[in-house]
């Protein structure tokens, strides 16, 4: 995972202590007019909104320190699980030959399959879709994971399997054993004990479009390779975030919002204090210690409005740098999921749980892309179509517990 800058987050951090104060302070003077007035000053409501932009535009430093402190050793895990797949002989080649292969596959890219060499042609592993195309080297293929673990919300906290093959099986468990107290020499009672069962993950296609100008591939200082990965890799991310929140598993991952089966259920469409308060501790015990709230940045703007009993405002800003300590609702870090409900729908908009213990992501290593130089040659740009297969689905239901506004 990227470092964070120090001094990114301490201004960060200095920054939003001062914004949330004003914000308080704003919003305090808010609710006493409407109190005594029945009414708001326009300029309050004005002076609020400037204030929660400021707290908005600190947000993307917050989930920076969220995931950097929770998540650095898993990241590396991940990126080293692909890692070893892609150095196996019939997925990436020898490492060796990895520098090569990577130049001839940028060659190819600029220029074509008819301006390369026989030997070099032959260098290159032929996709084995229906699409054609070739398989991107490994070191490409690592850099894109890099990138998608570090953009793509739900990757960045699950856990991540990857395979060489389309799918998975993953033991589920489908019974549980309770242990017994016996005498010495007692009668132990007869039970079906602890079961499993496998379950198929399988991993679904998806693809990405990108166009580079002619001129701009002609052009030798032009870095073909960053721009097709970062390109490719927000592509990638934004699918698969949307898929792994709401998906519907039909051709595309299972979101954990459609998995999970415990849930608290609301008085109102509106989310309350009481309601998170409840919804936290609704949890497992095993799984609070790696849960994380998740809502879009809608319902993080009205939970920060919220207070407890004791009229305390329960978002609390990041206050220790030394430990990183991001951003906190009743004491527990928030990851911005974009494509979660709004607060104020019928749908679910705010999980709480354990991602890494309850939600598994399934990569196939294989990138296939598809160099096509007609489609767009009236514009003067060729087209190049990445496709790689992704899965994923809760393998843990009771690692979550999500709120249904009634």
């Amino acid at each position: 995972m990227s470092e964070v800058d120090t001094n990114e987050v301490k201004s960060a951090v200095e920054g939003i202590g001062k914004a949330f104060e004003e914000f308080k302070a704003t919003n305090d003077q808010k609710i006493a007019d409407l109190e005594k007035k029945g009414s708001t000053d326009p300029l309050i409501k004005e002076k609020l909104v400037k204030i929660e932009k400021s707290l908005d535009s600190l947000e993307s430093i917050n989930q920076k320190v969220t995931l950097a402190q929770k998540k650095q050793e898993e990241f590396d895990e991940k990126v080293n699980n692909f890692e070893s797949l892609l150095k196996r002989p019939n997925v990436g080649g020898s490492i060796e030959n990895i520098d090569k292969k990577v130049n001839i596959f940028d060659r190819w890219l600029r220029k074509g399959k008819e301006n390369l060499e026989p030997e070099e042609i032959k260098a290159l592993t032929v996709s084995d879709d229906t699409q054609a195309g070739y398989l991107a080297p490994p070191e490409y293929v690592r850099e894109l994971i890099k990138t998608l673990t570090e953009i793509s919300p739900v990757r960045s906290i699950a856990r991540v399997r990857a395979t060489s093959q389309r799918s998975v099986q993953i033991p589920v468990s489908s019974a549980t054993f309770t242990a017994q107290w016996t005498a010495e020499s007692g009668t132990r009672s007869e039970t079906t004990g602890y079961t499993t069962q496998l379950e198929e993950i399988p991993a679904h296609e998806v693809y990405a479009l990108v166009d580079i100008s002619e001129q701009e591939l002609e052009d030798s200082v032009f870095d073909l390779e960053s721009e097709m990965q970062s390109e490719f890799a927000t592509q990638f991310a934004k699918a698969e975030g949307n898929a792994m929140t709401i998906g519907d598993k039909i051709n595309k991952p299972e979101g954990f919002t459609a998995g999970i089966t415990a849930s608290v259920a609301g008085g109102s469409a509106v989310v309350t204090a009481d309601t998170l308060v409840t919804l936290v501790h609704s949890l497992k015990t095993p799984y609070n210690q790696n849960a994380v709230l998740a809502f879009n940045r809608s319902t993080l703007s009205a939970i920060r409005k919220l207070k407890d009993g004791n009229n305390q405002y329960i978002f609390q800003p990041g206050m220790t740098l030394v430990a990183g300590m991001p951003n906190t609702i009743l004491g527990v870090p928030y990851v911005e999921m974009p494509d979660m409900a709004d607060v104020g729908s019928s749908a679910i908009c705010v999980v709480y749980g354990d991602f890494r213990a309850g939600y598994m992501v399934v990569d196939r290593v294989n990138l296939s892309v598809l160099r096509d130089p007609f489609t767009q040659a009236t514009s003067g740009n060729v087209r190049y179509v990445a496709r790689r297969r992704v899965g994923g689905q809760v393998v843990l239901p009771e690692a979550f517990v999500k709120y249904v506004p009634s």
